[in-house]
């Protein structure tokens, strides 16, 4: 069995740069707690999207195990549009109601979703029998989700949390069982 976590990046300061865009200060002591909860998990493999909210999510369970992110582009967040949106909830409703539709300079959900699955299919085939943390955004992640199980939609991803920790455990490259994990932790910590 292969358990990726993906954790889906903390509060961030808005900032129109994507790829730079930090924590806030709430992200930052979420982020800790992030890497309490990920502590009792045997990780023994931590990779992220580049953009800077992801890797500081998860750059605390990394430190904790002494190794190195690694950076992989394909769990960046999928790109809505290149123009900002005038309105972000019709913008994002609009691309999860057709899958195949996105805005100019945009990803529709099937082109994101299959540049999500593929990074996530190479790596269970690198990393398997590991335990993996994966820094991610949440659109992406629901949307990889999809793929191996449709109860994962636009309703699911609308309730997530940030951050927010899924558990998803694969023999090979079939999906086995998913187990939410930030809302376990944080229901005991108050």
């Amino acid at each position: 069995m292969t358990n990726l976590y993906f954790v889906r990046h903390a509060h961030s300061i808005y900032t129109p740069d994507e790829l730079n865009r930090p924590l806030s200060e709430r992200g930052f002591a979420d982020a800790a707690v992030v890497t309490k909860l990920l502590k009792t998990e045997e990780i023994g493999i931590v990779v992220s999207s580049p953009y800077k909210r992801a890797l500081q999510t998860v750059k605390g369970i990394a430190e904790y195990i002494s190794t190195e992110v690694e950076i992989i582009d394909g769990l960046k967040e999928r790109t809505l549009t290149t123009v900002p949106a005038n309105d972000f909830t019709l913008a994002v409703t609009k691309v999860w109601e057709d899958y195949n539709f996105s805005w100019e300079g945009g990803e529709s959900n099937i082109f994101a979703q299959k540049r999500g699955v593929e990074t996530t299919l190479n790596i269970l085939e690198k990393y398997k029998g590991e335990n993996v943390v994966i820094g991610t955004h949440g659109n992406i992640m629901v949307l990889i989700m999809n793929y191996f199980d449709s109860q994962y939609d636009f309703s699911f991803w609308q309730n997530l949390n940030m951050p927010d920790v899924y558990k998803l455990t694969f023999n090979g490259k079939v999906l086995e069982n998913v187990e939410r994990i930030w809302g376990i932790l944080r229901s005991t910590e108050k």
